[in-house]
C-alpha cells in the first residue's frame, strides 16, 4: 500500500517497507524478519541506488549463495546476509513473486533482494527517485 506519512514523505508498507526521505531510501523490516535476517532498517542514499526491478530468474535453492548471518529455507523463505555471485546481498523474501532486486553502489551489500507489497509500485517510487535525486550527497 502506497501513501504518505505524517511528515508527509512517500512511504510503501509490505514485508519490507519502502519510504523515501528527500535523498534517503529507508527499507524497514517488518515483524518477526527483523530477527531472522538481523536487520530491522537499511538507509540507502538514492544516489547510491543503481536500479531496482523484478527478475524472473531469481530462486532460493541451496546453491545459489552462502549464508553469513540469516535464516533460509530453501523455495520458503531467505532473510539476512548472504554471499552470492561473488557479492554481499541482502535478502527477506517469503514470497518470490512480490521480491525486488535493487541493485547498490558504494554500500556494504551490493544488492537488495526484498519482498514488499506491490512489486510495480515499489519500482516506481525507488525509479522515481533515483531520477530526480539531488546527485551531489
Amino acid at each position: 500500500m502506497i501513501g504518505r506519512n505524517a511528515e508527509g514523505f512517500i512511504k510503501l508498507n509490505g514485508m519490507v517497507n519502502i519510504d523515501v526521505n528527500g535523498n534517503t531510501a529507508i527499507f524497514e523490516v517488518q515483524g518477526l524478519d527483523k530477527l531472522w535476517s538481523f536487520k530491522s532498517r537499511l538507509e540507502i542514499p538514492v544516489n547510491h541506488i543503481r536500479t531496482a526491478y523484478q527478475d524472473p530468474n531469481c530462486t532460493m535453492e541451496w546453491l545459489n549463495s552462502f549464508r553469513l548471518m540469516g535464516t533460509s529455507l530453501p523455495n520458503i523463505f531467505r532473510a539476512g546476509t548472504f554471499y552470492q555471485q561473488g557479492d554481499l546481498v541482502f535478502w527477506d523474501v517469503h514470497n518470490i513473486q512480490n521480491a525486488i532486486v535493487i541493485e547498490l553502489d558504494h554500500e556494504h551489500f551490493a544488492k537488495l533482494i526484498i519482498e514488499v507489497a506491490d512489486p510495480v509500485s515499489a519500482i516506481n517510487l525507488l525509479n522515481y527517485a533515483i531520477n530526480h535525486s539531488d546527485n551531489t550527497t
